[in-house]
């Protein structure tokens, strides 16, 4: 067993969770087919011996996909090791999460939100939209994801750019798991199904005609869940920057939780193009 996977192996048998680096590399996959997950989701299916090798460890886990730019030139990272040397300015790509990955039929499924910064549509969602089969595209990474051990009870939530995340979560969580799940989506027919444990509630919130990432129903609905201060909880959240800070604060200020018992990303921000919290917490500090 290689290095990685030995660590991944001892964090699942341990209580604290803790971020597993694989060996990185860029691949060119082939589109498979694409179709609607829902009325929010565009599910670009990729494969190809360019995907061959390809892991996939953890639900929040990501790639990047790597478009070509303006004047059509593609400028890819290159291998240095088991990590990606990007060249400078950075290539145009947008992040994904890795919905499903299937190394016995060698098919990939990436979930892309039809909404962009602001609610328009952005790169990748109108790439989505067009692309067709038989089209090569370059996908980097994953580089690595946050592995979680077993928790008495798991507390997720996130708007739709979370949803292939919180899916894929529920789906491995054990069948015995309990615990909470809310997505905010524009209305029902953005809900897709889903797997959850028995003892894992999903409630859908509808944001109506609200621009996604405005003040919505996710915060409110997540703060009103009774947790139970005698069992350990892992809470992983994540959505538009902005509304999550009053989650932030609630997880921080009232549940108390441990620093490594929870996640919570901003996946994106209203009026940021390709928001990368990861950045912007770097430039804050310099």
């Amino acid at each position: 067993m290689t290095g990685h996977l030995t660590r991944i192996a001892e964090v699942r048998a341990g209580t604290v969770p803790a971020k597993v680096r694989y060996p990185t590399r860029v691949r060119a996959a082939v589109v498979l087919r694409t179709g609607m997950v829902g009325a929010g989701l565009v599910r670009v299916t990729l494969g190809g011996p360019g995907i061959d090798g390809f892991e996939s460890h953890a639900p929040d886990e990501h790639v990047k996909l790597i478009f070509p730019e303006e004047d059509g030139s593609l400028r890819l990272p290159e291998s240095d090791g088991d990590v990606l040397r990007w060249p400078r300015p950075a290539p145009t790509s947008r992040e994904y999460t890795v919905r499903r990955y299937d190394p016995a039929g060698g098919e990939l499924d990436i979930d892309i939100a039809l909404h962009g910064a602001g609610g328009t549509e952005g790169l990748g969602a109108a790439w989505a939209r067009s692309v067709r089969p038989g089209e090569i595209v370059h996908v980097a990474g994953p580089p690595g994801g946050l592995i979680v051990p077993h928790y008495d009870r798991y507390l997720l939530g996130g708007d739709i750019t979370a949803l292939p995340a919180i899916a894929r979560r529920l789906e491995e969580l054990p069948r015995t798991a309990r615990g909470w799940a809310f997505v905010e989506v524009a209305d029902a027919r953005e809900e897709i199904e889903l797997n959850p444990p028995e003892g894992v509630e999903v409630r859908w919130l509808h944001h109506g005609a609200a621009a996604p990432g405005a003040a919505g129903p996710l915060a409110d609905a997540v703060r009103s869940v009774e947790v139970p201060r005698d069992e350990r909880v892992y809470v992983w959240l994540a959505g538009e920057a902005g509304a999550l800070k009053p989650l932030r604060r609630w997880v921080r200020d009232d549940l108390r939780l441990a620093r490594a018992d929870y996640d919570i990303t901003g996946y994106w921000k209203r009026g940021v193009t390709d928001f990368d919290e990861e950045d912007e917490h770097e430039s804050a500090r310099h």
